[in-house]
């Protein structure tokens, strides 16, 4: 169930990081800004990720949230494609119970043909948003997190050409794809926050990445799961894991620390069914969380990492060691665009990363 044979696209770590690093991006809209904004802010931290030899930057789907402007990620990576050349570009993920897997394909087997050889397709089994948006997206009874075994392996198919004979869909093609003589096929990865995805990649030798920014407790055991139940394959011999991080590097702690809240209220409105768009820091520093609302928070405050650059890349040092990733992805839900392009910049000079590079346009 591998989409291709040759060599898993590995990079290597640059400057002083400890392993490879790459971006999450939510476009996250604050308050007073636009998501126009958070999208140019996007195209810019993209562009800054390649210039300093990061590896992979991918866009998150969700829906039906003021806060933020990923709905339709693949819209947002052919953007992206024009503006960087050589960044790995892919979806964190696509949340394959909202769409048919055929159009998945072809969503990605057409980034694929702009952009050969930079394409991720991870693959995520939540809807990304509450149930009734979920059942407005796909329009559909009956396709749900249960199915997503079954979903995978028919959108891999589709990404291969290759059903077998008699099947109902063997003279069906996903366009662009391999009928069109397309050579290479995007990269597919499982996500997940708990065991079940972990073990899925596992079994099927497909890299796996973890969302350590909203289920910490979680990380060893589905990791342990992951590389007890991997099974080499035609793309992957070996376990590959990246690890999502919530990242916040300020010039000085306290701009980290209330660009941080500024994230963890925003996350509370949702968990409390009012989402909206990322209050400012003065809102966010304001506010005095109830003891309900630190349930709600959970534990994600606890697990974001905010400081200077120094202290949050001693930390990511810390976590890649404990888990044994082969990647850290930094994500980073905050009020400011500005703030979220500065402290990428922060942390990429902390560990010495390459100034300038390939981006482009």
């Amino acid at each position: 169930m591998t989409v291709s044979t040759s060599e898993f696209p590995r990079g290597s770590a640059q400057g002083t990081a400890p392993v490879p690093l790459s971006i999450l991006d939510l476009a996250a809209v604050g308050e007073g800004t636009t998501a126009r904004e958070a999208l140019l802010a996007s195209q810019r931290l993209a562009r800054l990720a390649e210039s300093r030899g990061l590896l992979r930057y991918w866009v998150a789907e969700h829906h039906s949230m003021p806060g933020i402007s990923s709905s339709s990620p693949a819209v947002i990576l052919a953007h992206l494609a024009a503006h960087t050349s050589t960044l790995r570009l892919g979806s964190g993920g696509v949340m394959l119970p909202n769409h048919a897997p055929l159009v998945v394909a072809e969503q990605f087997g057409t980034l694929e043909a702009l952009a050969p050889g930079r394409i991720d397709l991870g693959l995520g089994r939540a809807p990304g948003t509450d149930g009734a948006t979920a059942a407005a997206l796909r329009r559909t009874d009956g396709v749900g997190a249960d199915d997503f075994p079954g979903e995978v392996a028919e959108l891999i198919r589709f990404l291969r050409d290759d059903f077998p004979d008699h099947h109902p869909y063997r003279r069906i093609h996903a366009v662009p794809g391999p009928v069109q003589g397309v050579v290479g096929q995007p990269q597919v990865w499982l996500l997940g926050s708990s065991g079940f995805s972990a073990r899925l990649a596992g079994q099927l030798g497909l890299p796996f990445a973890f969302a350590h920014h909203f289920s910490a407790q979680n990380t060893l055991p589905a990791l342990e799961l992951y590389r007890g139940a991997f099974q080499p394959s035609g793309l992957l011999a070996e376990p590959y894991v990246v690890i999502g991080v919530f990242a916040f590097a300020g010039e000085d702690a306290r701009e980290a620390r209330r660009q941080a809240l500024t994230g963890a209220l925003a996350t509370v409105r949702l968990r409390s069914g009012r989402p909206g768009l990322i209050p400012t820091p003065e809102e966010a520093e304001a506010h005095l969380f109830t003891a309900q609302e630190r349930a709600a928070l959970g534990t994600w405050l606890e697990n974001a990492l905010y400081g200077t650059a120094d202290e949050v890349t001693a930390e990511l040092d810390a976590l890649q060691k404990r888990t044994g990733a082969d990647e850290l992805m930094l994500a980073m839900n905050s009020h400011s665009p500005d703030f979220r392009v500065r402290s990428y910049e922060l942390i990429a000079d902390a560990y010495n990363m390459p100034v300038g590079g390939a981006a482009t346009g």
